[in-house]
C-alpha cells in the first residue's frame, strides 16, 4: 500500500532527452535529413573556422599592440587586388570571429581567463610591453599614465590566439567528419555525435601557448607551463560564452537599463547559438549573418540541393543555413556533455545513472529556453 505522504517523483520538463542521452542517442533526433544537414553544415563550418583560426593566430602573433591594425584581416598578404575583394565584401567576414572572440573575452570561465588575473602574466604582459615600445617616449609615457590600458590589449590578444587554436582543432575535426560520411562510415546523428567526442577527447590535453616575436626576441604570453589546455580551458569557456549566453544583437532588443530587457547578470543570459531565433538572420547588424554568408559559399552540392527542395528554396537561405546550425550544435552540445559527465550516459548502474542525472540537471534546466524542441521537429 502506498503511503499517503509519498510525493510522486517529479519528471524534468525535458525528461525525454535526458532518456534519449541514456540510451546512447543525442539531444537532437536520428534521422537521415539531419545527418545530412549536420554533416553538410559542419563541413562548410569547416572550412570557415579554417580561416577563422588562421587569421585570429595570424592577428594575435603579427599584430600584437598595433594601433591601427588597418590590414589585421590581410594575413600579412596586401594588395590592390585583395583590398578591392575587401571593400567589396567579397572576402571571409572576419569580424564575426572577432565578435566570438570579444564574446568569449568578456563571459570569462576556465584557466585562461583565470590565468590573465596572475601576477605571472603581469609580468609577461610587462615585459612584451616594453619590447613592443621600446624606445618610444610617447607609447610608453602612456602606459605609464594609464598602465592598466595596454596589458588590457594583451589580455585582448591572449584570447585572439587561444581562440584561433581551439578553432583549428574544430575546423579538422569537421572536415575529417565530412571525409567519413562521404566514405559511407558516418550514417548516424550517433555516429556524428561520437566522432566529435573522439575528437574532443583526443586533442583535451593540447597545450594552449602563445609568444610573439617583437625586434628578434621571443616573449611568452601564454607559456606551457601556464598548464592551460585545450578542453578546459578554451572549448569549455567558448560552449559557455558562445553557445549558451552571446550577447544581445543591436537593433533587436533595448540596452537601456530603464527598460529591463537585458539581464542584470551575465550567466542569466540567453542569447547564445542554442537559444537564438534564426528569424533576424539577414538583417543588417545581427553578427550571425555574417557566419551564414561565409558558409553558404561552402555548402556540400548534397545539402546546397536540400535547401532548394524546401518551399522558399534560396529565399531563405540564410536563414535554412543559421536553423541547420543550431542542429548541428546540439550535436556538439551532446559531444560535450558525454565527455564531461562523471559516468558513460548509458551505465546500468543505479548510482552512477542517478550521478549523471544530476551533473544533466542544471544543463537540462537552460536547454528549457533552447530552440532544443524547435530543432527536433
Amino acid at each position: 500500500m502506498v503511503s499517503l505522504e509519498q510525493k510522486p517523483r517529479k519528471h524534468h520538463p525535458l525528461e525525454v532527452y535526458i532518456q534519449r542521452l541514456e540510451q546512447g542517442d543525442a539531444l537532437l533526433k536520428d534521422t537521415p535529413d539531419h545527418v545530412l544537414e549536420v554533416v553538410g553544415i559542419l563541413k562548410s563550418y569547416g572550412v570557415v573556422l579554417d580561416a577563422y583560426s588562421r587569421n585570429l593566430i595570424y592577428i594575435a602573433e603579427h599584430q600584437f599592440l598595433n594601433p591601427f591594425p588597418f590590414f589585421k584581416y590581410f594575413n600579412g598578404e596586401v594588395s590592390l587586388k585583395r583590398l578591392l575583394q575587401h571593400w567589396g565584401h567579397d572576402r571571409i567576414n572576419y569580424e564575426y570571429a572577432e565578435y566570438c572572440m570579444k564574446s568569449m573575452f568578456w563571459h570569462g570561465g576556465g584557466g585562461l581567463d583565470e590565468y590573465l588575473d596572475t601576477p605571472e602574466f603581469a609580468r609577461a604582459a610587462e615585459k612584451a610591453i616594453q619590447g613592443k615600445w621600446k624606445g618610444n617616449l610617447f607609447m610608453l609615457t602612456l602606459h605609464k599614465l594609464f598602465p592598466d590600458f595596454l596589458p588590457e590589449q594583451v589580455r585582448v590578444m591572449a584570447y585572439y590566439s587561444g581562440l584561433g587554436q581551439f578553432w583549428r582543432v574544430m575546423s579538422d575535426l569537421f572536415i575529417a567528419l565530412s571525409d567519413r560520411y562521404d566514405n559511407g562510415e558516418i550514417q548516424t546523428i550517433p555516429q556524428v555525435v561520437d566522432h566529435i567526442l573522439q575528437g574532443l577527447v583526443a586533442a583535451a590535453n593540447k597545450p594552449i601557448t602563445y609568444q610573439v616575436q617583437l625586434r628578434g626576441k621571443t616573449y611568452d604570453i601564454l607559456p606551457k607551463s601556464a598548464g592551460l589546455t585545450f578542453l578546459m580551458d578554451t572549448a569549455v569557456p567558448y560552449v559557455e560564452a558562445i553557445f549558451f549566453r552571446g550577447a544581445p544583437f543591436m537593433g533587436t532588443i533595448s540596452y537601456n537599463a530603464q527598460a529591463y530587457q537585458i539581464p542584470d547578470e551575465q550567466g542569466a543570459f540567453t542569447y547564445g547559438a542554442l537559444f537564438a531565433d534564426p528569424l533576424p538572420i539577414g538583417g543588417s547588424g545581427i553578427p550571425p549573418t555574417l557566419l551564414m554568408q561565409d558558409m553558404r559559399h561552402y555548402l556540400p552540392d548534397y545539402l546546397h540541393q536540400f535547401y532548394q527542395n524546401t518551399i522558399r528554396g534560396e529565399d531563405d537561405l540564410r536563414v535554412q543555413i543559421c536553423q541547420t546550425f543550431q542542429k548541428s550544435m546540439f550535436c556538439v552540445t551532446t559531444a560535450a556533455l558525454k565527455g564531461l559527465a562523471p559516468y558513460p550516459f548509458t551505465t546500468d548502474n543505479p548510482e552512477e545513472k542517478a550521478a549523471n542525472r544530476q551533473f544533466l540537471k542544471p544543463w537540462m534546466d537552460r536547454f528549457i529556453e533552447s530552440r532544443l524542441e524547435t530543432a527536433n521537429q
